[in-house]
């Protein structure tokens, strides 16, 4: 039975009532820890210090993982409640009844196109028990203790900030006085894990979940295969707002003989998926730094003493799609014998124009697969007389996550990580790359993978299926065969995934690497091969990112060892590997255009001499002050949307036994570039920007009312500081959708304190009203890192060191 927002708001706010003490104590001068008086604080209820160091970065330390947790609750809300809020909205299945069923959905947490479908996906898989069921067992299937006692500790840390703010206190206008800004429960903070790991299966298919229905004058017969069914798939999940480089280096290749490592995932600089940074300690049990995605109180991308870790999005189709027979509109068959599918009523408030409150209900389908779709990623299916589409998603009920991240916060070492991975099989849809004091270098996807081998997409696949497969690793099985389930591996925790010992992992003392291609050129001396299709292609073209990555490493291992600055170099130099392969070319063939005029894609011309010059001038890189490379980033993006997967415009092709110098020499007599040139020229000149004007003057992000000039460059480029801007016809580039977000550089030394710098661009704080929501943006526009201090003298030391104590009976 539902629970009531009233209902449930009622018992927090009375279980509130019980607190006896709250104790806070502000220190702005340098205090010394006491330890004792901690743990003596611990023993009558929650308790944890809060330590502030440089650009809000918070220091939790607590004698057990209850008062950790709720540090980091308290410490969070305080940053981002309203961002935090929203999320709780979300995965309630709220959104429709404060704000409206037309409201666009949460895009952190799935591809709702309103937010009455988002509610519709989530109160279903609320009503299903999902959740519940997958937190109810120990581990390994269920959240470890130390988790549990951290999440109800999280808990109690948002709740108190919201109580001693209350809902009218808060800074942050985009939530100040809003009605859905309310205490929170353990079942939303595990819903919101379960939203994250879903978030690359039934997450994009949000919509196609909440309009599938059986139609009410169903065709006889499903429609054809498109000619570019593939092309669709590749377009619709190549839309994702994430990426990610890590960049791990060993013994062989740095110049202490440590491990050191480069973190930069690629995450919205809004929203629900934006990292916060912090520090969690728990004397003799764990001490970790770095970054999670809000809301989620562990570090997902971080170090300790001994091992630095990063993750990078993954090639993995993590979900499948199956093709039923029908027996009836809702009924299928299986070797023959009929299933009736399961239906769900799922009923949601929804607030009306006039400000009256509604309820939409809709009966939403089942089989055996998973919950039944209407035609998504462009494709035909149609539910039909006939046939259905139905999707099985491989992270559906995994919260053993959860228990991933906190051990990868414990290991010591990258053998340890590939134990953790190994041993808990909970990682969603990314890559872990790692370094360590001994300077091994570690790459591993190990994460769940449907067990779906080559050999069973080729003998169960439908026609669609096989149409797709090869280039997008989605399958479309046959749903009427019991042989076309997913396999099962003896070492996998649960059936129908691959078990650890079928997943690609290298470990190597130069380097590893990834920009998010499969695992094959991880390290291009050590070719990883022999995994299946669904986890990644093998000898294909890489991205150009990952063509920048391992040239610049190489490059860099040829003038000498790595160092954490040449590290921290590599990354800011913001090279764009098209530009330094296309750009003196393209400005030769600007420079010979017919009477100096460019053509464009609407039929005239535009005079092209001074675009020519800034091309020929741009020093092919993407900084602040670099001229001409806005106009090349527009041009090659027209040159990419002219074609379906990369560029065929280069006069020697893509060679697998060459694949990082492969394809390359531009071929200028293909009529797209011409063109593509025309239209960029148009573009700058619409918006009243000079062909070689400097790029930060028009790529920029505002920010409590301040223009901050941003550098780095779109993933087209093969520009490592990846940013992926708004364009604004009338003005250029004028914000960031994703990009470059959490950044750490950690090099080991040999002692217990790590030779580290991080970087979050956003800042810590979402809220405009806060001292730290600009603070690390200027920083990141200015090239500059933040000292990273992670060892007790360094944290004492620090400026300004602010200091809470939060305490809780």
């Amino acid at each position: 039975m539902r629970t009531s927002w009233s209902r449930r708001t009622a018992a927090l706010t009375a279980a509130m009532a019980t607190v006896l003490t709250t104790v806070v104590g502000v220190a702005t001068a340098e205090p010394a820890d006491d330890a004792t008086e901690l743990r003596e604080a611990s023993g009558r209820g929650l308790a944890a210090n809060i330590r502030y160091t440089e650009y809000g970065v918070p220091h939790i330390k607590a004698n057990d993982f209850a008062g950790l947790g709720y540090g980091y609750g308290f410490a969070a809300a305080k940053d981002n409640i309203c961002v935090l809020a929203d999320t709780y909205l979300t995965v309630a299945a709220e959104r429709s009844r404060f704000l409206g069923p037309d409201a666009p959905g949460s895009s952190a947490y799935g591809s709702a196109r309103t937010s009455l479908n988002s509610d519709l996906y989530f109160q279903q898989v609320n009503d299903s028990g999902v959740v519940q069921r997958s937190i109810a067992p120990q581990e390994p299937n269920g959240p470890r203790a130390e988790v549990r006692e951290i999440i109800r500790g999280y808990v109690a840390g948002y709740n108190r900030y919201l109580r001693e703010t209350g809902v009218r206190g808060i800074g942050d206008p985009a939530c100040r006085g809003a009605a859905w800004v309310r205490p929170i429960a353990e079942i939303d903070v595990y819903r919101h894990f379960h939203a994250l790991a879903t978030l690359g299966g039934q997450g994009q298919v949000v919509d196609g979940i909440a309009a599938a229905a059986p139609p009410a004058a169903p065709s006889a017969q499903p429609a054809p295969v498109p000619a570019d069914a593939a092309d669709r798939v590749r377009a619709a999940l190549g839309t994702k707002d994430m990426g990610s480089n890590a960049i791990a280096i060993g013994a062989a290749g740095t110049r202490n003989q440590r491990g050191l490592l480069l973190g930069n995932p690629h995450y919205p600089w809004q929203g629900g998926r934006r990292f916060w940074q912090s520090q969690l300690t728990v004397p003799g049990r764990l001490d970790v730094s770095g970054g999670s995605l809000l809301g989620m109180p562990l570090v997902q991308i971080g170090f300790n003493r001994d091992v630095a870790w990063s993750h990078t999005v993954a090639t993995p189709t993590t979900f499948g799609l199956y093709q039923l027979r029908l027996a009836s509109p809702t009924s299928y068959l299986v070797d023959g014998r009929a299933e009736q599918m399961t239906s769900r009523v799922v009923s949601v408030r929804v607030r009306n124009q006039d400000g009256s409150l509604g309820t939409v209900s809709r009966t939403l389908y089942s089989s055996r697969y998973g919950p039944m779709l209407a035609p998504v990623f462009g494709l035909p299916l149609n539910w039909t007389a006939t046939s259905a589409y139905t999707i099985r998603d491989a992270n559906q009920g995994n919260m053993r996550g959860l228990n991933t991240w906190f051990g990868l916060n414990q290991a010591r070492s990258t053998r340890e990580i590939v134990e953790v991975l190994s041993r808990t099989q909970g990682v969603p849809w990314v890559n872990t790359i790692a370094a360590d004091q001994s300077g091994r270098a570690l790459f591993a996807d190990i994460q769940v993978v449907p067990h779906v081998t080559d050999e069973l997409a080729a003998r169960c696949n439908t026609p669609l299926g096989s149409a797709i497969f090869p280039s997008t690793g989605l399958t479309v099985l046959d749903g009427s065969r019991g042989d076309c389930a997913w396999g099962s591996d003896p070492d996998a925790l649960l059936p129908g995934i691959f078990g650890p010992h079928r997943m690609p992992v290298l470990t190597r003392a130069d380097y590893v690497e990834n920009s998010n291609d499969s695992a094959w050129l991880a390290n291009p001396h050590a070719p990883i091969t022999g995994y299946p299709r669904i986890i990644g292609d093998i000898g294909t073209e890489r991205d150009p990112r990952t063509r920048m990555g391992i040239t610049a490493i190489e490059q860099q291992l040829d003038r000498g060892r790595f160092t954490r600055q040449s590290m921290q170099d590599l990354l800011f130099g913001d090279r764009s590997w098209i530009g330094e392969q296309a750009a003196a070319d393209t400005a030769a063939m600007c420079a010979a255009l017919p009477g100096g005029r460019a053509p464009t894609s609407a039929g005239g011309t535009v005079e092209a001499g001074r675009a020519c010059a800034a091309l020929s001038r741009w020093d092919r890189r993407m900084t602040t002050t670099s001229r001409g490379g806005l106009l090349f980033e527009r041009y090659w993006l027209h040159v990419v949307q002219a074609f379906d997967g990369f560029p065929q415009v280069w006069r020697v092709p893509f060679d697998p036994a060459d694949p990082v110098r492969t394809p390359h020499t531009l071929d200028t007599a293909n009529p797209v570039l011409p063109t593509a040139l025309g239209d960029a020229i148009a573009e700058l000149a619409a918006a009243g920007i000079e062909p070689d004007a400097p790029l930060g003057r028009n790529h920029y992000v505002v920010r409590a009312g301040a223009t901050i000039p941003v550098h780095g460059g779109h993933a087209v480029q093969g520009v490592l500081n990846m940013i992926i801007p708004t364009w604004d016809p009338a003005r250029g580039d004028v914000d960031v959708v994703h990009g470059s977000s959490h950044m750490q550089v950690v090099s080991f030394t040999g002692g217990p304190c790590p030779d580290a710098v991080t970087l979050l661009s956003y800042s810590q704080s979402s809220d405009p009203t806060s001292a730290h929501h600009t603070d690390q943006t200027r920083l990141f526009s200015a090239g500059r890192w933040v000292r990273s201090r992670f060892c007790e003298h360094d944290i004492a030391g620090a400026p300004g060191l602010k200091v809470v104590r939060l305490r809780e009976r």
